[in-house]
């Protein structure tokens, strides 16, 4: 995925652009988990393309000048009675759309050869590209293995889970009584051991991959926090007019589990990433254990395949005769347009860095001076912003379907057997899997066993089914593809 999207910042002058200033523009909130990119390859990439269009726009900006003074020279020659500069007039933008078409050509035919190269290379894209701030690129990093999220506020009142994709559910599953100790082999009952929510989470995590049978399961806890939240915590935040970190220490972690509150809890985060990068399903845990019960806060969430968009690489025409005929077709297609608003793009440009400069400068003084409570939260997440639910087909939702199936049974299995190695009676656990296991739910129109509750079928990706009394069930709306900032 992340080779298909550094291409891609190479045919696309807008989502390089967006890239470019998600991922290395100065900010002061959080950014969205990476959920299977190398932002760090991303970044250097988009910053190419985003240099080359804005050096090209540079350029046809003067001749575009030159094009009007030419013309307007032209025509007060002729009104003067100096009819030698008419033909300045004439051949002057001539001359200047010529040069235009040959920079729209070349820059195209760059950023192509780029983006195949990038694409088939064995060599991984990260070291393709030159690098961008080392500052930013630490940041980056730091979010392949971030352990903390800051959420957005107006994210607290549907879920903390930002940019995770379409919900498919959130529940709290039946309650197991952990109180009741096991018999013993000859008579009697075991001792109970003593455990806690974090040796739960530990045993789930570290074992689940072998029993759900997810090769590259990724599994880890994080700690989830409210982002006007996220300035009392010095190590997330510790220049409170800068962005957070996405590592803290794990004691920090663990606290957001022991003893969850204000705004700040610690999920069991499961992501299992299908093929190519194309689905991505989230399931994220919470062992509430309130003696003398456990119980699991479960929500799901799935991000469908890349926009058609992101498929252009596969398309470009290699045969030269072809390759030379569509270059030509682009550039007569493109130049006029290009010229006529090379001005407008590099004023646009500089307005919107001139603007952004001063709200960030604003905000800082009102967090420095005022001490402003500041929404560090993220509010969703690159990989989110660019699925599309009408490029998911039969595949990718059956995949999804199996990856839920092995992970709620994964789950299931894994807090039976940790019940048992600590001496619990299991019969509790028994009654409420018969309750948790039989529901429905569907992905597009995949149907298949649910863990997720009594609300019935779940569709996802513009499907709709009936909930078990003949009501409509809820839906997930496809994700919006990222507009040009």
């Amino acid at each position: 995925m992340t080779r298909r999207l550094c291409a891609s910042a190479h045919l696309d002058d807008a989502f390089a652009r967006y890239v470019d200033r998600a991922l290395t523009g100065d900010r002061l909130d959080a950014l969205g988990l990476s959920l299977g990119i190398n932002f760090v390859a991303l970044a250097r990439h988009a910053r190419v393309a985003a240099r080359r269009r804005e050096a090209l726009d540079s350029r046809l900006a003067r001749l575009a000048v030159i094009a009007i003074l030419s013309f307007l020279t032209g025509v007060t020659g002729a009104v003067n009675g100096h009819w030698s500069l008419v033909w300045v007039a004439i051949f002057g933008p001539l001359g200047t759309y010529a040069v235009a078409w040959t920079l729209v050509h070349r820059k195209e035919s760059v950023g192509r050869d780029t983006a195949r190269e990038v694409f088939q290379a064995t060599e991984k894209p990260e070291r393709t590209a030159p690098p961008v701030e080392p500052e930013a690129e630490a940041w980056l990093g730091e979010l392949k293995r971030a352990n903390v999220l800051p959420y957005a506020d107006a994210a607290a009142r549907t879920n903390p889970f930002v940019g995770s994709g379409a919900k498919l559910k959130e529940v709290v599953w039946q309650p197991i009584d952990v109180s009741r100790p096991a018999d013993a082999p000859g008579g009697g009952k075991l001792p109970l051991l003593p455990f806690d929510a974090v040796d739960l989470h530990t045993y789930v995590a570290r074992h689940l991959e072998s029993i759900a049978g997810l090769p590259g399961l990724r599994a880890q806890n994080r700690l989830y926090v409210l982002g006007s939240n996220a300035c009392f915590l010095p190590e997330l935040v510790p220049d409170r007019t800068r962005r957070p970190h996405a590592r803290i220490p794990s004691e920090l972690v663990r606290a957001g589990l022991e003893n969850p509150g204000a705004g700040m809890r610690t999920h069991l985060c499961l992501e299992r990433i299908g093929e190519g990068g194309r689905m991505i399903v989230s399931m994220y845990l919470r062992a509430i254990l309130q003696p003398p019960s456990l119980t699991w806060e479960v929500a799901a969430y799935v991000i469908p395949p890349l926009d058609g968009r992101f498929l252009r690489v596969d398309r470009l025409p290699v045969a030269p005769r072809e390759r030379w005929w569509s270059l030509v077709r682009y550039a007569t297609a493109h130049t006029g347009p290009y010229l006529r608003g090379s001005l407008g793009r590099v004023r646009d440009r500089r307005a919107w860095r001139r603007d952004h400069a001063r709200v960030l400068a604003r905000e800082r003084k009102a967090i420095d001076k005022q001490h402003l409570l500041y929404d560090y939260g993220a509010k969703g997440s690159l990989r989110e912003d660019l699925g599309a639910w009408d490029a998911a087909g039969y595949a990718e939702r059956t995949d999804a379907q199996d990856f839920l199936f092995r992970l709620q049974q994964g789950v299931l299995v894994a807090t039976e057997r940790f019940l048992e190695d600590h001496h619990v009676d299991t019969s509790s656990y028994d009654k409420a899997l018969q309750v948790i296991s039989t529901q429905t739910y569907n992905i597009g129109n995949v149907s298949g066993p649910s863990i997720f509750g009594n609300d019935g079928t779940i569709a996802v990706g513009g499907q709709q089914g009936p909930g078990p009394h003949g009501g409509p069930g809820p839906h997930g709306a496809p994700a919006a593809g990222p507009a040009a900032p």
